[in-house]
């Protein structure tokens, strides 16, 4: 996915705390519609988003999927947005 895929799919406010919730660590599916009192269909359309923008990644264990951060990519676009800031001045 593209820089355009993930700047959409940080547009939005739920997905955007959907990322902080996962700051914290990893969550399944059902903790983080709890603690966003959202629907699973709901939140699985704003997981899905998020994961095919690669800002997340996932995984089963027994019954359940987990989400965590792709920290990897959000590393690459810090780098990228560094690229527009001014430089720091050295002392």
């Amino acid at each position: 996915m593209g820089l355009h895929d993930t700047f959409k799919a940080l547009s939005d406010p739920l997905r955007r705390q959907i990322l902080m919730i996962l700051r914290e660590g990893e969550r399944s599916a059902g903790d983080i519609a709890s603690e966003l009192n959202i629907t699973p269909a709901a939140l699985s359309y704003h997981l899905n988003l998020l994961k095919k923008a690669d800002l997340l990644m996932e995984y089963k264990q027994k019954n359940y999927i987990y989400y965590q951060l792709n920290t990897t990519l959000f590393d690459e676009l810090v780098m990228w947005l560094k690229q527009f800031g001014g430089e720091e001045s050295e002392k």
